[in-house]
């Protein structure tokens, strides 16, 4: 129950609200860019009004970082096939696929953008590498329980996650299956 005494509904109306927050962003910065839209046109696009945006969010930043971390973590999971290579394998091929999606150059160029953005935007870069570090963490502990000898987390972004986004980026090649998979061979070698 809320203090209105109205009973919550997980998923109902401020999982909309949020959902439609959230593709507002990706929409926005897609179309005009990280630093060309306000909160206004945020709430405007989702039909929600502003004041709901500050009431949940507090800062325009804040919103962004939410949304980064909500995609990356909802597109791009740990995955778990029983092996390092396998894991690695398969999340690399997630995360091409993800950032070469409809949203995915948008939301690579709002990570981007964050960092810029004084105080708050390396507090939401520095949240947003920190709970990826801990997943990727997660996953290279799974390894090293299975007797696997893992690289260390800052390796894996060095060698297989740099190499992605500068590709997208920069559009310094295709992320074909065999590009990906050779990331992966040199990284554990």
């Amino acid at each position: 129950m809320d203090e209105q005494g109205r009973a919550r509904r997980p998923g109902g109306r401020s999982a909309r609200v949020r959902a439609a927050v959230h593709q507002a962003v990706t929409d926005l910065v897609s179309e005009r860019g990280y630093g060309n839209f306000t909160v206004g046109d945020i709430a405007a696009r989702a039909g929600v009004a502003d004041t709901s945006l500050y009431r949940r969010w507090g800062t325009l930043q804040a919103l962004l970082s939410d949304v980064l971390l909500t995609r990356l973590n909802a597109q791009a999971p740990m995955p778990d096939t029983g092996s390092l290579a396998g894991d690695l394998r398969t999340y690399a091929a997630i995360v091409a696929r993800e950032v070469t999606g409809p949203d995915g150059l948008a939301v690579v160029r709002l990570t981007i953008a964050l960092s810029g953005e004084g105080q708050q935007g390396l507090q939401a870069r520095d949240e947003l590498l920190a709970d990826r570090s801990r997943q990727l963490q997660a996953m290279l502990d799974r390894a090293r329980d299975r007797g696997e000898d893992p690289p260390d987390a800052l390796e894996v972004l060095d060698h297989l996650l740099a190499p992605i986004y500068m590709r997208v980026l920069f559009g310094a090649g295709p992320l074909t299956p065999d590009y990906l998979d050779g990331l992966v061979d040199r990284l554990l070698a």
